[in-house]
């Protein structure tokens, strides 16, 4: 594995060697992570299945979760692939359309791991620049690519792009585009995601996550909707176990509660609306965030510093070393009192300067 491959594998969703304290006294609001538990169902799901059928191996395509999704989303369990996480179904797309010197485009900042996969596929890597209000740059519709990627919301900004506009961009690529809706249950307002479209649109695949609104990223859950002959075609590439027999029994679970999720969701968005409302008055620049985090920024002011501060007063951020986002940090929205607490020593430190 390349050095590159290696560096960008630490840097996917701020993970740091040493820097993932367990039970040590850490406010940790760098890694995304929903601060309220799963489910009930879902943990009695758990401890009713933790017995002897774990000697067996699990459903190889996941039906029982395919299923319950189609029937939640609308669609037929054909138009549905589950992966380990929606990163293992980035992966398999890459691994699926993504050869030697094919170019994969996408607006940037974005999230870190598709440079990681294009390089693993020796794919060009092209990037698009988002402008200033991350709005989606105009530039993009008239690249030609294999794969076009599209976060959204986008991480690290946690700005949202509309329908029409994905509509648009989706009858204008040459390739696949894949939306990346690992947030999408945090925006406000209804119809926001991009799934319907895939009826429309035999190019598009939409993909989710459990790991963020249902609150189990230690399962490894995600979901892609798509076209029955794309996703025949990842078939042929996932692993043939690809999910275990607890994460889709968890997976399963959280789609008959969906209102224990929604409850969890209306908590993070007050929370992310009062935590944007005092960062505004500490003077920065918060994007309008619609995922479970909020992008803080004084532009032309390295926040390392800021960082580092924090990190000694044990909150954790997260910050990108990388031109363009120095002066940014990304802030997870945690309970009213991990909030409580950042705040209060964001604002000490301001007093301490």
């Amino acid at each position: 594995m390349s050095r590159y491959v290696r560096k960008n594998i630490a840097a996917i969703e701020g993970y740091i060697p040493g820097e993932q304290p367990q039970n040590s006294g850490f406010v940790k609001l760098n890694t995304n992570e929903n601060p309220y538990p799963p489910s009930p169902l879902v943990r009695s799901a758990l401890r009713r299945a933790a017995d002897g059928s774990l000697r067996l191996y699990p459903e190889p395509l996941s039906n029982s979760l395919r299923s319950l999704a189609a029937e939640r989303f609308g669609l037929r369990a054909e138009n549905i692939l589950a992966g380990n996480g929606s990163d293992e179904l980035l992966s398999i797309l890459a691994r699926c359309f993504v050869g030697q010197g094919d170019r994969v485009v996408y607006p940037v900042p974005t999230y870190t791991l598709y440079d990681t996969l294009i390089a693993i596929q020796e794919g060009e890597r092209g990037g698009v620049d988002y402008p200033p209000d991350f709005s989606l740059p105009e530039a993009l519709y008239s690249e030609r690519a294999v794969l076009t990627f599209l976060c959204n919301p986008n991480s690290p900004s946690g700005t949202l792009v509309s329908l029409k506009e994905i509509e648009r961009l989706a009858g204008s690529v040459s390739g696949i585009l894949v939306v990346d809706e690992a947030y999408i249950d945090f925006a406000e307002g209804e119809g926001v995601s991009s799934i319907p479209l895939i009826r429309n649109f035999p190019n598009l695949v939409v993909l989710r996550s459990f790991s963020k609104s249902f609150s189990l990223a230690g399962m490894r859950i995600g979901l892609a909707f798509a076209a029955e002959e794309i996703i025949a075609d990842m078939m042929k590439v996932k692993d043939s176990y690809n999910l275990s027999r607890l994460s889709l029994i968890a997976g399963v679970a959280a789609l008959q509660d969906l209102p224990w999720m929604r409850r969890n969701v209306a908590r993070i968005q007050r929370s992310r609306k009062k935590l944007a409302r005092r960062l505004k008055k500490l003077g920065f620049r918060v994007y309008p965030s619609q995922a479970n985090f909020v992008m803080a920024r004084r532009e032309g002011q390295n926040l390392r510093g800021l960082y580092e501060g924090l990190k000694r007063r044990k909150i954790l951020v997260r910050y990108f070393d990388v031109p363009g986002l120095q002066d940014s940090l990304r802030i997870t929205v945690g309970t009213p009192q991990e909030v409580g607490a950042l705040l209060k020593e964001l604002e000490s430190i301001e007093m301490d300067t």
